[in-house]
């Protein structure tokens, strides 16, 4: 039996990537957009354009599904809207009996977590978004057991890969990558941190699309509220480095020139940019090593999806850069 999905945020990276996802499992799929960003979603979706903010609006276009796929990403200097953006979420999950699918982060366990992260690692938010993500998923929490409202919840790290508007890997990592190698330059990269030893979570998003489809297919054998931990990439900045190289050599050109995001810089400005602001707040994310685990997802959904890291980081490449020239190709 054919089963429907909706998904919130369908014209984000991580939502194009979600629906499309779904759409290739057979599933129906319905896209929630702003009116007039019908032609931003992947093929196969049946667009629904409607306001995030509006409960009716958003209820109406759940009715009937079977999971919710909570894709909605507020800009960075407006969280206020993610509590009521939850609350939404659950009453269209409640009055049409869908399971919630959502994507959680590591912002809620603070700048002292522990190295190794797992889904009953306790929390201990440091900064204000970390206090709201822990207040969104208490609300998901509150919900599955006092109106019966199921939430599936997948930790990951720092997104990478996809379709759709930029990531912070290709806004601020790779900003520089395809302007300074198209004019025949070296390309550069700008990592976040002088130590290149540390290791960061990082979750390559056509493979957690492919583990929300698994977990939205076992639903039914979990409890109503569950929290897991997609493991991804978790890898140091220098073996992130290395894999982005090799990409970028395939294609003819030299390896990178690397340099190191100037956060001084941003502290200079910070006062004034909300959104700068808004980032020198999580710079802990770079500065604690932290990987997260979950031993308990296989078991689960079976194999977690994994591609190796030089494919997805020439798949990012591709998408910057074009694909690999044919006679590159066959001379390698």
């Amino acid at each position: 039996m054919t089963q429907t999905i909706l998904v919130l945020g369908a014209a984000g990276r991580l939502g194009r990537t979600v629906a499309t996802a779904f759409v290739a499992a057979g599933w129906q799929v319905r896209g929630l957009v702003r009116p007039g960003g019908e032609g931003r979603l992947p093929a196969g979706v049946v667009a629904v354009a409607a306001d995030a903010t509006d409960e009716a609006a958003v209820v109406a276009a759940a009715k009937g599904v079977d999971v919710i796929f909570h894709g909605l990403n507020p800009a960075y200097t407006n969280w206020d809207s993610v509590l009521p953006m939850g609350d939404i979420v659950v009453a269209a999950a409640k009055a049409s009996g869908a399971t919630i699918l959502f994507p959680g982060n590591v912002y809620a366990f603070g700048a002292g977590m522990p190295a190794r992260l797992t889904p009953e690692t306790p929390e201990a938010p440091t900064t204000t978004k970390g206090h709201v993500r822990q207040s969104l998923e208490q609300r998901f929490r509150d919900a599955a057991s006092t109106q019966g409202v199921q939430t599936i919840i997948l930790r990951a790290g720092d997104f990478f890969g996809g379709d759709g508007p930029g990531t912070w890997f290709d806004l601020a990592i790779l900003k520089d990558l395809s302007k300074s190698l198209t004019k025949g330059g070296v390309g550069g990269v700008a990592w976040p941190t002088a130590d290149l030893g540390r290791i960061h979570a990082w979750a390559y998003l056509p493979d957690l699309a492919t583990a929300f489809v698994a977990l939205a297919e076992q639903r039914r054998a979990l409890p109503a509220f569950q929290a897991f931990h997609f493991e991804g990439h978790n890898v140091s900045g220098a073996a992130f480095l290395v894999a982005i190289d090799a990409a970028v050599v395939a294609r003819g050109h030299a390896p990178l020139r690397r340099s190191t995001i100037p956060w001084w810089s941003y502290r200079l400005v910070g006062p004034f940019l909300p959104i700068v602001k808004a980032i020198l707040e999580m710079r802990f994310l770079w500065e604690t090593p932290h990987a997260l685990v979950d031993d308990g997802l296989p078991g689960i959904i079976g194999p977690v999806p994994h591609t190796p890291l030089a494919e997805a980081a020439a798949a990012v490449t591709d998408t910057l850069l074009g694909p690999v020239p044919v006679t590159r190709r066959r001379a390698a």
